[in-house]
């Protein structure tokens, strides 16, 4: 079963692409345990919005690169926030876990993005600067993935259920 190697199943991905979502979901299904890097920085140091404002996006990074280790320490299934792909480190270090990219266009994630607790995408056209900051990032996340799902169209439980047959073909495919 895929965390029984002590290697994570690890969600990367713009924002709104359902990473949490998902990840929650497959991690029920593999009876793993499931973290949010987020989740885990807000609880620790506050609300992301206020370390963005009070100590700016590199603290925030710092912050975040060790929660990040710690997460894929653990193992189970993680979710990381959308510029965690941005640390070369964190890059370094998914190469020893199993990376799902969760893909989702500009018209859907307007939806998703709608709560204003994204201090990247706060303004007059959040979409736009989504879209920007997807476009800049995609590279990135495509360097570490190992399968890409897009989150666009259809339930999710299709796409949870789609990462779930990968994973455990994955963990057949060890030796």
């Amino acid at each position: 079963m895929t965390g029984s190697d002590g290697r994570a199943l690890v969600f990367v991905g713009p924002m709104g692409s359902g990473k949490t979502s998902i990840g929650r979901r497959v991690a029920r299904q593999l009876g793993l345990p499931f973290a949010d890097t987020d989740k885990l920085i807000a609880a620790e140091h506050g609300p992301i919005p206020g370390i963005f404002a009070e100590h700016g996006e590199d603290r925030f990074r710092a912050i975040e690169r060790d929660v990040v280790r710690a997460a894929l320490a653990s193992g189970g299934v993680v979710a990381l926030g959308g510029g965690a792909v941005l640390d070369a480190g964190t890059r370094d270090d998914l190469g020893a876990h199993r990376v799902v990219l969760l893909t989702v266009d500009a018209r859907t994630v307007s939806r998703r993005i709608r709560d204003g607790n994204r201090p990247l995408v706060a303004g007059a056209n959040p979409v736009e600067s989504w879209s920007r900051i997807a476009q800049e990032r995609r590279p990135l996340y495509e360097e570490v993935a190992d399968v890409v799902f897009d989150t666009s169209r259809g339930p999710l439980q299709g796409v949870v259920d789609a990462v779930v047959a990968w994973a455990i073909d994955k963990d057949k495919e060890r030796p």
